[in-house]
């Protein structure tokens, strides 16, 4: 006889944490509420949300076990679930709402799922009709997925050796990274009490530019830019996105998409007396060179394009906005590049593989992966010449572990593969539904779905709509923009046999 293989993952653990993050979940959602009674319009789409995860989290929290111990597995399930939970409960007050294309439970997900994942894909078609609550319950929830995921990967994933985190460390120059305080807790705490100033720094920044310069820059729009600039998220209650605001504030924007795609690590020690950490660091310096290198030529393509008349200000302003958006994963516009030449496009796609710094707010495969690729190939392209030679991988001055670079190798092309198969399946699914889809914009919404990106080329161009594309491949980006937020392992290992049972 075939005896039943055991369970292996304490999931009362696990449905603990889900509780308990599904409960909290309430706190937010009564921020649009409240917005609903300002300007006289429905609370019922919140009151139904709120309602719904207060119900979720009483009954995982019955479920669960408070005494059982979080250990890997535990972890892997809860990360994945709670994303997914959280997701589901934002699409509530879309749903509710009944407006618009958001309206229908696919789209409503869709939109909840990039929200929270910070993609800043849309579905959106008319913005004018929806309310200005529910609006800004799509700001605020990319806000909450952007520090979701700085406590992930500073005090979770930085536990499993997961996501990049297994480099923070060395790259940082901190012992422990998620023990930056005795407790993950109070780390918690630490970096969501920087997260929260620097929004309020944002919020303080923008609404004083739109006194001076912009009156379309009111309080509302300050906080709902603030929310998605720190997020790096890209999602905005303008259809023009910051292209509708005068360019000074556009290029206010800038330093905090910057920030947001910034180590939160080395910002909390910069913050803290102790800067050279930040400005001495490896990954800083090849961030802030690839945004450099990428605004310079993409600026030059526009310089020489006879079809863009920007001017040498507005030029340099719309290529730095806009690479800065797309490296940083933020996905904001400052004017339409679905219209610019095919160099400074092709461009803007290459920057969508990059990424901020691991431990920030970004997406994307990350600059930290691509600085020890490239040291990883000159390595072994010295000891092809030298066989005998060892050379160890060095980032800011510490060796890197060579189980790490075989990871990161096995990151980048596990992330790689996927991007393709998204790619070949929207081609293929528009094709059935009666649609053309090119290849080249094919390939740009397959990066930015699963890269968590936002804005492509096409129909999903920075001032377009995902709901063009058939619902059956809308459904497939809703899976790959969550696994592609949580980096993949945390979800992938769920479907593994040996996770629950060896």
């Amino acid at each position: 006889m075939f005896e039943t293989p055991r369970l292996r993952v304490g999931w009362r653990a696990s449905t603990e944490l889900m509780g308990t993050v599904l409960t909290y979940l309430a706190i937010p959602l009564a921020f649009p509420l409240l917005i609903a009674v300002y300007y006289g319009e429905s609370v019922v789409p919140f009151v139904v949300a709120i309602a719904v995860t207060l119900a979720l989290g009483a009954w995982f929290g019955r479920l669960g076990d408070p005494e059982a111990d979080l250990g890997p597995r535990e972890a892997f399930l809860a990360v994945s679930a709670i994303w997914l939970l959280v997701a589901v409960v934002g699409a509530i007050p879309f749903v509710v709402a009944g407006v618009g294309t958001i309206a229908h439970p696919v789209n409503a997900l869709f939109e909840s799922m990039s929200g929270l994942t910070t993609t800043g894909a849309t579905v959106l078609e008319d913005f004018s009709i929806h309310s200005q609550s529910v609006m800004m319950w799509r700001q605020l929830i990319q806000w909450l997925g952007g520090l979701g995921i700085l406590v992930l990967v500073t005090a979770v994933l930085s536990e499993l050796g997961v996501g990049g985190a297994q480099l923070m460390e060395s790259e940082t120059q901190t012992r422990d990274v998620n023990k930056l305080t005795p407790r993950i807790t109070q780390t918690a705490r630490l970096i969501w009490g920087l997260y929260v100033g620097i929004t309020l720094l944002a919020v303080t920044v923008y609404y004083a530019l739109g006194l001076t310069l912009d009156p379309r820059m009111d309080m509302y729009n300050a906080v709902a830019h603030a929310f998605t600039s720190v997020a790096t998220a890209g999602f905005s209650p303008e259809p023009l996105s910051v292209g509708a605001f005068h360019p000074v504030i556009q290029w206010a924007v800038v330093p905090f998409m910057v920030i947001g795609s910034t180590s939160f690590v080395l910002l909390y020690f910069f913050f803290n007396g102790d800067p050279m950490r930040l400005l001495r660091n490896e990954e800083f310096h090849f961030y802030l060179g690839a945004l450099g290198f990428f605004s310079g030529v993409v600026a030059l393509a526009l310089y020489f394009d006879p079809t863009t008349r920007f001017g040498v200000e507005g030029t340099v302003r719309h290529a730095t906005f806009n690479v800065v958006s797309i490296v940083t994963t933020t996905g904001y516009a400052s004017v339409d590049f679905d219209l610019w030449a095919p160099a400074a496009k092709h461009m803007l796609f290459l920057c969508m593989f990059i990424g901020g710094m691991v431990g920030s707010t970004t997406c994307s495969i990350k600059s930290l992966r691509w600085l020890v690729v490239l040291k990883a190939f000159r390595r072994d392209l010295f000891t092809s010449v030298h066989p005998d030679a060892i050379r160890p991988v060095r980032v800011s001055g510490s060796p890197v572990d060579e189980d790490v670079i075989r990871d990161i190798y096995a990151y980048v092309l596990l992330s790689v593969v996927i991007f393709f198969l998204l790619t070949v399946f929207v081609v293929v699914d528009a094709e059935r539904a009666g649609l053309r889809v090119s290849e080249f914009e094919a390939m740009g919404a397959a990066a930015s779905t699963f890269l968590n990106i936002g804005p492509a080329f096409g129909d999903a161009g920075p001032y377009g709509t995902y709901a063009t594309f058939p619902m059956s491949t809308r459904g497939v980006m809703i899976v790959l923009m969550w696994i592609g937020r949580i980096e993949i392992i945390p979800v992938l290992v769920l479907f593994t046999k040996a996770f629950w049972t060896s």
